[in-house]
């Protein structure tokens, strides 16, 4: 497999794209190379089916500049029965690409699969650098330079934020690609996606832009102090 700059990772297909799309728009831009992993196919999701969500995560990465996808097909609400397993093929997948910077959900959410994810990326973040870590694949310990963590329904001041003005709406036309989640269509179940979600995602960000002085930003917060060699 082909190396990446940023590899950004979720539970189900549009996690990553409500937390960090706009920064992985900037990123493509600048010619760097970025992974999505989704753990799960979403199959239990309330609306949409498996095929058109896959379908509308590809039209979300051509959206995005051209990304390579992963999906480990891990059950929908079932991470934590198959955790170790995820974390393993996790932590080979990093081995394998070796990433920059990982991007995971922040890890209080009100979906336990995105809680779950956050936890799995923390520890195969770490045990990828582990040299003696059994991991499926026969590869060298690898360690990303930094873990940031992705905001879904959670929102908490974040201590590193991204300047997003320049690519706000094209962050919004990948969001739109998941109609089957965002969109109220004919036979669709009303969910939080489906009622105004949309606009909470531009107030969140609109406010963490205010917060940093810029018009919309991204926001994450590292678990770690995030090292600068200058002010």
């Amino acid at each position: 497999m082909d190396r990446v700059d940023i590899l950004a990772i979720g539970a189900h297909p549009d996690d990553v794209e409500i937390g960090a799309a706009g920064t992985l728009l900037l990123a493509t831009k600048r010619g760097e190379r970025v992974g999505i992993l989704d753990l799960t196919y979403a199959e239990l999701s309330s609306n949409g089916t498996v095929e058109r969500r896959q379908q509308e995560a590809a039209a979300a990465d051509r959206a995005l500049g051209g990304i390579t996808r992963y999906n480990f097909g891990l059950p929908d609400r079932g991470l934590e029965a198959v955790k170790e397993e995820a974390i393993s093929r996790t932590v080979d997948l990093i081995r394998q690409i070796k990433p920059r910077v990982v991007l995971a959900p922040y890890w209080q959410d009100r979906h336990p699969d995105h809680e779950s994810v956050s936890r799995i990326v923390r520890e195969a973040v770490f045990s990828a650098g582990i040299r003696k870590y059994p991991a499926g694949l026969s590869l060298p310990a690898y360690r990303p330079e930094k873990l940031l963590y992705y905001f879904i329904n959670t929102t908490v001041t974040p201590n590193v934020v991204v300047d997003i003005t320049s690519v706000y709406k094209e962050k919004m036309d990948v969001l739109r690609c998941y109609r089957s989640q965002f969109e109220r269509e004919e036979g669709t179940v009303a969910t939080p996606l489906n009622n105004g979600y949309l606009e909470s995602v531009e107030y969140r960000e609109r406010l963490f832009g205010q917060q940093s002085g810029v018009m919309y930003a991204e926001g994450f917060v590292s678990a770690t102090p995030y090292v600068l060699d200058r002010l």
